[in-house]
């Protein structure tokens, strides 16, 4: 189970929404407890693709986000980005590019921008990888 605030929830919803057309982007840290996780802090990223179909996230500020969570003893669970356009799932790509079968994979849903959905995946395997649902509550 992967356990968000409300308030954070929100703070991905207004970027993404203030990112339109584009993806948005971030990383998200925070505790594990037993097979929980618990995120502390989630992280607003540039996607320096531009694009509104992959992202990639500016090595500079992720490296500068790893630092930050180390120097408040949280650690690293994963990322989250949206999609504008489809469904809160792995693209092809999305699942090409998971290089982490640990990490949570967040995917918010813009299709309909009035009752934006958030899911979490893990990505693992060889190619073609696949994706496994992971218990999300927003508290």
């Amino acid at each position: 189970m992967i356990k968000i605030k409300k308030d954070d929830f929100e703070k991905i919803v207004n970027n993404a929404k203030e990112n339109l057309p584009n993806e948005a982007c971030g990383l998200i840290g925070g505790k594990l407890v037993g097979k929980d996780k618990i995120i502390e802090k989630v992280y607003i990223l540039t996607n320096i693709d531009n694009s509104n179909e992959h992202f990639s996230i500016d090595p500079k500020e992720q490296l500068a986000t790893v630092k930050d969570m180390r120097s408040l003893g949280i650690v690293p669970l994963g990322n989250w980005h949206s999609h504008p356009e489809s469904p809160s799932r792995p693209s092809d790509e999305d699942k090409r590019l998971a290089f982490d079968s640990k990490a949570s994979y967040l995917i918010l849903s813009l299709m309909d921008i009035n009752n934006p959905v958030l899911n979490s995946f893990h990505i693992f395997g060889e190619d073609p990888k696949e994706s496994l649902k992971e218990e999300l509550v927003i508290e």
